[in-house]
Formats: C-alpha cells, structure tokens, sequence
C-alpha cells in the first residue's frame, strides 16, 4: 500500500512542479516577450509623455482615465474608483437606480453641468460613472457638449473647438464594435496646441 502511494505520489509532483514552471513562468514570459516585440506601446501601458516626438516625462495612458478640473480643458466623466481615477481602485459605484446616493450624485453633477453651460439633454457619460472608473474615453456628444465653456475659457471660436471633436472622435472598432468615441487626454492636448496654455498634467 505505501509502495502504491509513493509511487502514485511522485509523478503528480514532478507534473504539478512541471506545469507550474511552464504555465506560472515560460508561458507568461513568453506572451509578455511576443507582446513587447509586435506591440511595444500597448504592452508597457499606452504611456503618453510629454513631448511629441515621445520624449519626456510621462503624462499619462490612452488606456486609462484621468481627472480634468480646469475650465480650459475637456473633463472626463464621474469616477468611482476611489478618489476618482485611482488606478489601485478600480471599480463602479455599484449604486443600484434607486439608492439615493447615486440620485443625489447624479443631480449634483447635472447642476454643475447646467451650471457650464450645457443645454439640452446632458449626454448620459457626463453624469455617470464607468464600470472601471477608469474610462479615458467620452462620447462625441459629451464632448460636444463642454465645447462653448472651452472657448468662453480660451477667446477661442466655438466653430474651431468643435471641429477639433470630430477630428478626434475614433468610430467603432471595425465599424460595428463599440461606439464611436473621443479620448480626452489626447483631445485636451491637441487642444493646448489650438488655444495656448499648460499641457495637461
């Protein structure tokens, strides 16, 4: 019998010890080296830096949100993870429609749009918060929508900071998955470019 368990006990070790080497370290080793060959950018984080040549410090992700504040630039939609844009948080409110919390949320935030300027129905991504709370992307028509406070803040023509939107508006990937989309970071920099001001930080 102890003979039996021995024997029936070895081999699962060395093939728990094989696969364990292969899979926990050969495998990723292998995927994050053919990631960095074919795909360098994506595979170490999107990173924007600061100047356009790719040079400089890094100033942030075309993969990952981050807060907007200032009335110059584009700002992103409500976040729940943690402070909001906290890459160690990520997460959703998980407030279900009804819980007051995220009615009070919402109505204060749609004051405070109203209260820039927007007009009309308030496009849905300026009040609410993504799944990740890390979304870098708006909508096109939230995008649309803070455009006259941008050109109030920088004596620019509401004509040329639209046209920027759609110049940066990205359709669905392969025209049919997703929606089509603007994201803010790259927007907010070309948008120093247009107007003037600080890059984005």
């Amino acid at each position: 019998m102890g003979n039996d368990f021995t024997s029936g006990l070895r081999p699962a070790l060395v093939l728990t010890l094989l696969f364990a080497i292969l899979l926990g370290i050969g495998y990723p080793l292998a995927m994050t080296g053919l990631a960095q060959a074919i795909f360098p950018s994506q595979a170490s984080g999107s990173l924007v830096r600061e100047n356009a040549d790719g040079t400089g410090r890094v100033i942030g992700s075309t993969v990952l949100g981050q807060a907007f504040t200032s009335e110059r630039y584009f700002q992103t939609r409500p976040s729940a993870a943690g402070k909001g844009y906290d890459a160690l948080a990520s997460a959703g409110s998980n407030l279900g429609p009804t819980d007051t919390r995220l009615v009070d949320r919402v109505r204060t935030d749609l004051a405070t749009r109203r209260a820039d300027g927007v007009t009309g129905p308030v496009p849905g991504d300026l009040v609410t918060a993504s799944g990740s709370g890390l979304d870098p992307d708006l909508s096109p028509a939230a995008a649309l929508a803070q455009a006259p406070r941008i050109a109030r803040a920088r004596g620019l023509p509401e004509a040329a900071v639209r046209d920027l939107v759609t110049r940066h508006t990205d359709a669905p990937t392969l025209g049919f998955l997703g929606e089509a989309h603007v994201n803010v970071l790259a927007l907010n920099r070309d948008l120093d470019r247009l107007g003037g001001g600080t890059a984005p930080r």
